[in-house]
């Protein structure tokens, strides 16, 4: 097990045992901002949400990378990047090309659609390829293989989990958030009986609670992806803040 994955998996015991407190989990959030009509003053505010939360990183479209690395400059935020998003089905010599200058430019870790369309034909030959070829190209950083759970069979689900891992995934994401549905809990625990701790369980889509993200997390997921950061924060921290109130009565 890689030095990330032994940090990953025993700041998740550590959180287990501290019933997920609201630092632990901000440290789970990929705090992301994916729309088409974001703007500079949005990534922006999304930084400065990230440095005020502590959450694990932000999310971004691979043209905002620079704009977040010089806002988060000192900071311990990281920054991801999404490749192939959100269809997949882009060229992989295009994936690598964008893989491969989005490390350059700053990227700490990099999330990647899988190649819908060859997946769903059947291909392995291709969905496999696509994904090595571009982890083998962007060695040195954190993958994540979005795998886009709400178009596939279980059986689909179940191979295209096992591909990413032999191909060096540390990762397996849900979703893009821009499918028919979001991560769901049976996914993240059929995800996680295949992976157990060889790989990490980003659940993306949709979650935009408090008790969203604390029910993905006893699942098995060990990243969180929203654009729901900050009201997930402030939900958890009134939550808390009322039992704390009803043991004093």
């Amino acid at each position: 097990m890689s030095r990330q994955k032994v940090h990953l998996f025993g700041d998740m015991n550590k959180m287990m045992a501290q019933m997920l407190n609201p630092k632990d989990i901000a440290g789970l959030i990929d705090h992301s901002l994916l729309r088409p009509d974001a703007t500079y003053i949005d990534i922006e505010r999304l930084c400065e949400e990230a440095q005020q939360f502590g959450f694990y990183s932000v999310c971004v479209h691979p043209s905002f990378i620079k704009k977040a690395k010089d806002i988060l400059k000192g900071s311990s935020v990281r920054v991801t990047t999404v490749i192939g998003f959100p269809l997949g089905m882009t060229l992989t010599e295009t994936k690598v090309f964008e893989a491969m200058n989005a490390s350059l430019i700053g990227a700490d870790e990099l999330d990647i659609v899988v190649n819908i369309g060859a997946l769903k034909s059947g291909d392995w030959m291709t969905v496999r390829k696509d994904i090595s070829d571009v982890i083998a190209a962007t060695k040195g950083i954190i993958h994540k293989t979005i795998i886009e759970t709400c178009y596939l069979n279980n059986n689909e689900k179940s191979k295209v989990v096992e591909i990413a891992l032999n191909g060096g995934s540390e990762f397996i994401k849900t979703s893009t958030g821009f499918g028919s549905h979001g991560a769901r809990l049976r996914d993240i625990r059929l995800i996680k009986n295949i992976v157990r701790d060889a790989a990490g369980i980003k659940a993306a889509g949709g979650i935009r609670t408090s008790g969203q993200v604390l029910n993905m997390l006893k699942a098995g997921a060990t990243r969180i992806g929203t654009s729901a950061g900050v009201r997930i924060m402030k939900g958890l921290k009134e939550s808390l803040g009322k039992a704390k109130s009803l043991r004093k009565t």
